[in-house]
């Protein structure tokens, strides 16, 4: 597996891969590799493309207040991880290299990165679409793979491929979970063992509304409640939010008459976790 640090050395790679006629499938992270980041690495290594993964902790995501320090990393265990899959080359620049001095621009998706998480990291999503962005255009991928557990994450990407004609398709993968139904996260090391075992409460609570409307509940705000009630009970939980929003515009919705996304963010110690689910009437 190549290790790369620079743009001219990712473009060279590239440039390789497609004289050989390969696409180009690409897995965007920022390290502390989990069973979610390698299930997206295998998908596009089963697609058939030529495999390459960025990873780089994105200073512009990251809050004055929030961990950018904290955030877990290991390079040498994220490189044997993503080897043992397939992973074909690995893009890990330094922040220079990325934000030279006197970078500027950013890109926005504002309608879409106001609710949700973005009422609580308003500066969240801007860092996010800029930097997959400048990853799109440096490794120009055909296909780039995201995980539905950031739900909102994911349909900012979709929305900014659509509006800026980018020619890149967009994979989602399903959430990985622990067997415990816990999303797989690299926050998740910030739990103590204790504040591990009330997390499962937030997967509980969203089966608990999918089953709901199996069964016929179509009103969003007995959703809401319900999910809400469930997660209280927990004494170590503190809640960010509980939203039911249409899964495409993530606007409020009342009625669950198309696909409806119940998305939460709630606290466990300094852990903030998100989870969701989509259900349909």
């Amino acid at each position: 597996m190549r290790i790369l640090r620079t743009i001219a050395e990712v473009r060279q790679w590239v440039r390789a891969q497609r004289q050989q006629g390969r696409a180009i499938h690409f897995v965007p992270t920022m390290g502390y590799f989990h069973e979610g980041h390698l299930s997206l690495m295998r998908r596009a290594r089963d697609e058939g493309g030529a495999v390459i993964v960025s990873l780089f902790v994105n200073p512009l995501q990251f809050a004055p207040s929030e961990d950018l320090e904290r955030y877990p990393r290991d390079f040498e265990r994220d490189h044997q991880l993503a080897q043992s899959v397939g992973v074909e080359a690995l893009f890990h620049p330094e922040v220079g290299e990325m934000y030279p001095e006197g970078y500027q621009t950013l890109v926005r998706v504002p309608k879409l990165s106001a609710p949700l998480c973005g009422r609580s990291r308003p500066t969240h999503f801007d860092g996010v679409a800029t930097v997959v962005m400048k990853l799109f255009h440096i490794l120009t991928p055909d296909r780039a793979y995201f995980g539905q557990k950031d739900y909102q994450q994911l349909r900012i990407i979709q929305q900014m491929v659509r509006d800026m004609n980018l020619p890149i398709e967009i994979v989602p993968c399903p959430i990985v979970r622990e067997a415990d139904g816990l999303a797989m996260s690299s926050r998740n090391v910030y739990l103590t063992p204790e504040e591990r075992r009330s997390a499962t409460v937030l997967y509980r609570s969203l089966r608990w509304a999918e089953e709901q409307v199996q069964s016929g509940e179509r009103d969003a705000c007995t959703l809401r409640e319900g999910v809400c009630q469930r997660i209280a009970r927990e004494p170590l939980a503190r809640i960010d939010y509980v939203e039911v929003v249409d899964a495409e515009t993530l606007e409020p919705v009342e009625q669950i008459e198309q696909p409806t996304l119940i998305a939460v963010a709630v606290f466990f110690g300094k852990a903030r976790l998100i989870d969701n689910t989509v259900v349909r009437p």
